[in-house]
């Protein structure tokens, strides 16, 4: 990969992360609320961020983090995702318990508290699959299947969770960086042939 490449992507990458951030952080509506709920929406925004980083490790598409390098940062990031969902849950909760508990039993008014209820179980899903990992032997093909599947839930109900919720994040970048963490997903997973994957499996 030549240099120019890849101070493009790293650079239009920083420049992603940066934006929303900053837009997130400068949000008006986070003048008259506490701290926790603060800390609490921006590690949902953190998360987001890090959901993006998620698709391209795997993928090998970030230069200087190919291949087992790749892979270590995508555990580490994975590792981060799981920690800004609970600082995110455990935020809303302490700010406002009801809300939570009606989401966590899916009665929630707000049609966006199912999918991030969603995704959050997905995520807990991928983690707990990836800790499994070594222990499934020869069983690798369905482990990246039943990952990847959660990967998928995970990306759908965190953007369909993120883009109705008018809040901390600034519309514009907000769907922006949703529709890069789509394509970068649906590009590993063209790339990695997943759909191949399952029909070898149901073919046995």
């Amino acid at each position: 990969m030549s240099g120019l490449r890849a101070a493009l992507i790293w650079g239009g990458l920083i420049a992603a992360v940066l934006v929303t951030c900053w837009y997130a952080l400068s949000s008006p509506l986070l003048q008259w609320r506490d701290p926790i709920y603060i800390l609490a929406g921006f590690a949902g925004v953190v998360g987001m961020v890090l959901l993006l980083l998620q698709p391209l490790l795997v993928g090998g598409l970030l230069p200087g983090l190919e291949a087992l390098r790749g892979r270590r940062a995508h555990q580490v990031i994975g590792l981060a995702l799981v920690l800004s969902v609970l600082v995110h849950v455990i935020g809303l909760w302490m700010t406002s318990p009801p809300d939570v508990i009606d989401a966590l039993l899916f009665v929630s008014p707000t049609p966006f508290s199912d999918w991030g209820v969603i995704a959050m179980w997905a995520v807990f899903g991928a983690a707990v699959l990836a800790i499994l990992r070594r222990r499934m032997g020869s069983r690798l093909r369905l482990w990246r299947i039943a990952h990847t599947g959660l990967a998928v839930v995970i990306v759908i109900g965190t953007v369909l969770h993120a883009v109705q919720i008018q809040g901390t994040m600034e519309t514009v970048s907000k769907w922006v960086l949703a529709a890069l963490i789509v394509m970068a997903l649906g590009r590993v997973v063209a790339a990695r042939r997943v759909w191949a994957l399952l029909s070898a499996s149901k073919s046995r």
